[in-house]
């Protein structure tokens, strides 16, 4: 399968995930709940990343009864930096996550028609950045506290 290609003219926003069963992502953000930077699959999405565009958090996971789901919103800060060599790409973010009570549980948005089809639901490996669309993105913002 192809991935889709992701057109700056239709983009609503980034999304990044972490996976909530690998890492403590609730205390992590508990103690720090601003993501200054997150790492990104080298590739033509990567470049396409840009400062002022919106970007969403996902934790992913399955194994412990956390509201795995959109846990928050910011913005890309500047371009994708490869690093050095052999090292991963990295993002500079003002990712700012939500309060507990205001995230937003994948359950309620598979069930929202116009997010069924999100990318992060049909390829839920692939690595970042996965993306919306502006009608997607749109979308999600009716089910944000903000």
């Amino acid at each position: 399968m192809t991935e889709p290609l992701v057109r700056l003219d239709d983009l609503g926003a980034w999304l990044i995930k972490g996976n909530a069963d690998l890492v403590d992502l609730a205390a992590r953000f508990a103690s720090e709940p601003l993501v200054t930077s997150w790492c990104v699959r080298p590739g033509y999405r990567a470049r396409l990343m840009g400062a002022g565009q919106p970007v969403v958090f996902w934790a992913s996971g399955s194994r412990s009864p956390l509201p795995y789901g959109v846990w928050g919103v910011g913005r890309v800060t500047g371009a994708a930096d490869p690093g050095p060599a052999g090292q991963q790409w990295t993002v500079p973010l003002d990712l700012p996550i939500l309060p507990e009570p205001d995230r937003v549980p994948r359950q309620l948005l598979r069930a929202d028609d116009r997010l069924a089809a999100l990318e992060v639901f049909r390829q839920p490996q692939a690595a970042n950045p996965s993306y919306l669309t502006v009608a997607q993105f749109a979308a999600l913002r009716t089910h944000l506290p903000i």
